[in-house]
Protein backbone atom coordinates (compact mmCIF):
# COMPACT_ATOMS: atom_id res chain seq x y z
CA UNK A 1 0.00 0.00 0.00
CA UNK A 2 1.05 4.03 0.01
CA UNK A 3 2.49 4.68 3.14
CA UNK A 4 1.53 7.72 4.46
CA UNK A 5 2.86 10.03 7.78
CA UNK A 6 0.70 12.50 9.15
CA UNK A 7 1.16 15.90 8.44
CA UNK A 8 1.37 19.13 11.26
CA UNK A 9 -0.46 21.45 9.95
CA UNK A 10 0.98 24.92 9.03
CA UNK A 11 0.27 28.34 7.40
CA UNK A 12 1.40 29.03 3.85
CA UNK A 13 1.19 32.44 3.96
CA UNK A 14 1.13 33.86 7.94
CA UNK A 15 5.05 34.15 8.57
CA UNK A 16 5.58 32.07 11.47
CA UNK A 17 8.63 31.71 14.13
CA UNK A 18 9.54 28.69 16.21
CA UNK A 19 10.81 27.72 19.23
CA UNK A 20 14.97 29.32 19.35
CA UNK A 21 15.96 28.72 23.49
CA UNK A 22 19.87 27.55 22.52
CA UNK A 23 20.51 28.46 19.15
CA UNK A 24 23.02 30.92 17.43
CA UNK A 25 24.20 32.44 14.48
CA UNK A 26 22.08 31.33 11.65
CA UNK A 27 20.31 28.50 12.76
CA UNK A 28 18.75 30.87 15.44
CA UNK A 29 17.70 33.20 12.62
CA UNK A 30 16.30 30.43 11.14
CA UNK A 31 14.08 29.95 13.98
CA UNK A 32 13.63 33.24 15.45
CA UNK A 33 12.89 35.29 11.78
CA UNK A 34 9.49 35.43 11.01
CA UNK A 35 9.01 33.28 7.78
CA UNK A 36 6.23 31.23 5.95
CA UNK A 37 7.53 28.34 3.60
CA UNK A 38 5.35 26.91 0.89
CA UNK A 39 6.66 24.18 -1.20
CA UNK A 40 6.64 23.73 -4.89
CA UNK A 41 4.97 21.85 -7.48
CA UNK A 42 9.13 21.12 -8.91
CA UNK A 43 10.15 19.91 -5.01
CA UNK A 44 11.78 22.86 -4.74
CA UNK A 45 10.25 25.83 -1.30
CA UNK A 46 9.57 29.23 -1.64
CA UNK A 47 10.19 31.21 1.76
CA UNK A 48 8.95 34.58 2.63
CA UNK A 49 10.51 36.66 5.23
CA UNK A 50 10.03 39.95 6.04
CA UNK A 51 12.87 41.26 3.60
CA UNK A 52 12.47 38.79 0.41
CA UNK A 53 11.01 36.02 -0.61
CA UNK A 54 13.56 33.14 -1.78
CA UNK A 55 13.73 29.89 -3.68
CA UNK A 56 14.75 26.85 -1.69
CA UNK A 57 16.20 23.48 -3.17
CA UNK A 58 16.34 21.25 -0.37
CA UNK A 59 18.10 18.34 -2.50
CA UNK A 60 20.35 20.38 -3.90
CA UNK A 61 21.14 22.66 -0.63
CA UNK A 62 20.56 25.50 -2.41
CA UNK A 63 18.40 29.09 -2.04
CA UNK A 64 17.94 32.36 -4.26
CA UNK A 65 18.78 34.46 -1.18
CA UNK A 66 22.01 37.27 -1.11
CA UNK A 67 23.32 35.17 1.84
CA UNK A 68 23.86 32.08 -0.18
CA UNK A 69 24.70 33.61 -4.08
CA UNK A 70 27.66 35.51 -2.12
CA UNK A 71 28.65 33.74 0.49
CA UNK A 72 27.87 30.01 -0.73
CA UNK A 73 26.87 29.89 3.07
CA UNK A 74 23.95 27.28 4.43
CA UNK A 75 21.50 30.25 4.63
CA UNK A 76 18.54 30.49 7.57
CA UNK A 77 16.13 29.91 4.22
CA UNK A 78 17.78 26.64 3.86
CA UNK A 79 17.91 25.75 7.54
CA UNK A 80 14.57 26.90 8.20
CA UNK A 81 13.05 24.43 5.45
CA UNK A 82 15.43 21.72 6.48
CA UNK A 83 13.63 22.24 10.06
CA UNK A 84 9.93 22.68 8.92
CA UNK A 85 10.53 19.33 7.18
CA UNK A 86 12.37 17.14 9.44
CA UNK A 87 9.75 18.59 12.37
CA UNK A 88 6.68 17.40 9.68
CA UNK A 89 5.66 20.73 9.20
CA UNK A 90 6.44 20.46 5.34
CA UNK A 91 6.53 17.63 2.93
CA UNK A 92 9.98 16.55 2.03
CA UNK A 93 11.25 16.75 -1.69
CA UNK A 94 9.81 13.67 -2.57
CA UNK A 95 6.94 13.68 -1.18
CA UNK A 96 3.14 16.10 -1.80
CA UNK A 97 0.64 17.07 1.13
CA UNK A 98 -2.65 15.33 0.67
CA UNK A 99 -5.56 14.57 2.90
CA UNK A 100 -7.18 11.67 4.36
CA UNK A 101 -9.90 10.54 2.97
CA UNK A 102 -11.74 9.24 6.18
CA UNK A 103 -10.81 12.13 8.76
CA UNK A 104 -9.71 15.04 6.65
CA UNK A 105 -6.81 15.26 8.09
CA UNK A 106 -3.62 16.63 6.24
CA UNK A 107 -0.83 13.74 4.96
CA UNK A 108 2.10 13.78 3.57
CA UNK A 109 2.50 11.26 0.59
CA UNK A 110 5.13 9.93 -2.15
CA UNK A 111 4.72 12.43 -5.21
CA UNK A 112 3.58 10.05 -7.42
CA UNK A 113 1.01 8.41 -5.25
CA UNK A 114 -2.66 8.19 -6.95
CA UNK A 115 -6.68 8.24 -5.87
CA UNK A 116 -7.63 8.38 -2.08
CA UNK A 117 -4.98 8.52 0.96
CA UNK A 118 -5.16 7.59 4.22
CA UNK A 119 -3.49 8.96 7.50
CA UNK A 120 -1.52 6.50 9.91
CA UNK A 121 -4.80 6.36 12.25
CA UNK A 122 -7.00 4.86 9.00
CA UNK A 123 -4.14 3.44 6.81
CA UNK A 124 -4.05 -0.41 7.26
CA UNK A 125 -0.82 -2.76 6.06
CA UNK A 126 -1.45 -6.35 4.12
CA UNK A 127 -1.50 -8.88 6.90
CA UNK A 128 -2.89 -7.09 9.26
CA UNK A 129 -5.99 -8.23 11.71
CA UNK A 130 -9.57 -6.34 11.91
CA UNK A 131 -12.71 -6.19 12.12
CA UNK A 132 -15.68 -5.42 10.45
CA UNK A 133 -18.01 -2.83 11.74
CA UNK A 134 -21.42 -4.08 10.48
CA UNK A 135 -20.90 -8.20 11.16
CA UNK A 136 -18.23 -7.91 13.91
CA UNK A 137 -16.24 -10.65 11.99
CA UNK A 138 -12.56 -10.84 12.03
CA UNK A 139 -10.57 -10.47 8.93
CA UNK A 140 -7.28 -9.92 7.45
CA UNK A 141 -5.82 -7.20 5.46
CA UNK A 142 -4.45 -8.24 1.99
CA UNK A 143 -4.19 -4.58 0.23
CA UNK A 144 -5.53 -1.34 0.29
CA UNK A 145 -6.78 -0.28 -3.59
CA UNK A 146 -6.20 3.76 -3.85
CA UNK A 147 -9.30 3.99 -5.85
CA UNK A 148 -12.43 4.96 -4.54
CA UNK A 149 -15.12 2.70 -3.44
CA UNK A 150 -17.62 3.82 -5.92
CA UNK A 151 -14.91 3.54 -8.63
CA UNK A 152 -14.38 -0.26 -7.78
CA UNK A 153 -16.44 -2.64 -9.81
CA UNK A 154 -17.26 -6.30 -7.11
CA UNK A 155 -16.14 -9.04 -9.47
CA UNK A 156 -19.77 -11.24 -8.18
CA UNK A 157 -20.95 -9.89 -12.01
CA UNK A 158 -23.44 -7.22 -10.38
CA UNK A 159 -21.77 -4.78 -12.25
CA UNK A 160 -21.96 -2.90 -8.70
CA UNK A 161 -19.08 -1.16 -7.10
CA UNK A 162 -18.30 -1.18 -3.46
CA UNK A 163 -20.28 1.16 -2.66
CA UNK A 164 -23.69 0.65 -4.43
CA UNK A 165 -24.16 -2.16 -1.62
CA UNK A 166 -26.68 -1.21 0.83
CA UNK A 167 -24.37 -1.97 4.29
CA UNK A 168 -21.76 0.64 2.83
CA UNK A 169 -24.44 3.41 2.96
CA UNK A 170 -23.12 4.81 6.11
CA UNK A 171 -19.43 4.58 4.58
CA UNK A 172 -17.77 7.00 2.24
CA UNK A 173 -18.63 6.67 -1.72
CA UNK A 174 -15.07 8.57 -1.85
CA UNK A 175 -12.90 6.52 0.50
CA UNK A 176 -10.04 3.92 -0.32
CA UNK A 177 -11.28 0.50 -0.74
CA UNK A 178 -9.46 -2.24 1.95
CA UNK A 179 -9.31 -6.03 0.38
CA UNK A 180 -9.10 -8.47 3.07
CA UNK A 181 -10.01 -12.04 3.81
CA UNK A 182 -12.01 -13.46 6.80
CA UNK A 183 -10.13 -14.63 9.50
CA UNK A 184 -12.10 -18.45 9.31
CA UNK A 185 -11.08 -18.67 6.00
CA UNK A 186 -6.92 -19.07 6.00
CA UNK A 187 -4.83 -21.48 7.38
CA UNK A 188 -1.56 -20.93 9.04
CA UNK A 189 1.59 -22.86 7.13
CA UNK A 190 4.83 -22.89 9.63
CA UNK A 191 3.90 -20.16 11.27
CA UNK A 192 2.33 -17.85 8.03
CA UNK A 193 -0.71 -16.84 7.21
CA UNK A 194 -1.83 -18.78 3.68
CA UNK A 195 -4.23 -17.30 1.57
CA UNK A 196 -4.44 -19.32 -1.50
CA UNK A 197 -8.05 -20.46 -2.06
CA UNK A 198 -9.42 -17.86 0.14
CA UNK A 199 -12.34 -15.39 -0.87
CA UNK A 200 -11.57 -12.29 -0.41
CA UNK A 201 -13.58 -9.09 0.14
CA UNK A 202 -13.54 -5.57 -0.39
CA UNK A 203 -14.81 -2.24 1.72
CA UNK A 204 -14.65 1.09 2.13
CA UNK A 205 -11.90 2.11 4.07
CA UNK A 206 -13.68 3.29 7.77
CA UNK A 207 -15.94 0.35 7.63
CA UNK A 208 -12.91 -1.86 8.90
CA UNK A 209 -11.35 -0.78 12.36
CA UNK A 210 -7.53 -1.85 13.85
CA UNK A 211 -8.19 -4.52 16.28
CA UNK A 212 -5.16 -3.09 18.31
CA UNK A 213 -7.17 -0.07 18.60
CA UNK A 214 -10.95 -1.58 19.39
CA UNK A 215 -11.33 -1.36 23.09
CA UNK A 216 -14.24 0.82 23.72
CA UNK A 217 -15.52 0.45 20.43
CA UNK A 218 -17.65 -2.39 19.66
CA UNK A 219 -19.08 -3.09 16.83
CA UNK A 220 -22.83 -2.43 15.30
CA UNK A 221 -25.32 -4.79 15.08
CA UNK A 222 -25.10 -7.06 11.45
CA UNK A 223 -24.27 -9.92 9.38
CA UNK A 224 -22.71 -11.98 7.01
CA UNK A 225 -25.03 -10.76 4.55
CA UNK A 226 -22.80 -7.50 4.80
CA UNK A 227 -20.08 -9.24 2.56
CA UNK A 228 -18.77 -7.98 -0.62
CA UNK A 229 -17.57 -11.02 -2.87
CA UNK A 230 -14.23 -10.08 -4.54
CA UNK A 231 -12.79 -13.08 -7.01
CA UNK A 232 -11.09 -15.69 -5.04
CA UNK A 233 -7.50 -14.85 -4.55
Amino acid sequence: MTHSRNASASSATRKTTLSADGYEGRSLRARADPMAVRPLRDRRYVVETNTGTYVVDLEARSCTCPDYAIRGARCKHLRRVAIEVNERRQPAPTERRSVCAVCGRAVFVPFGATGPQLCADHEFESGEFVRDRESGSALVVTSVVHRRADEVVVEDGSGRTVADYETNADYGDHEPVVEAVYLGSIRAVDGRLEFDGARRYSFPASRLRHVDRERGDRPRPGGFQSQVPLAEA
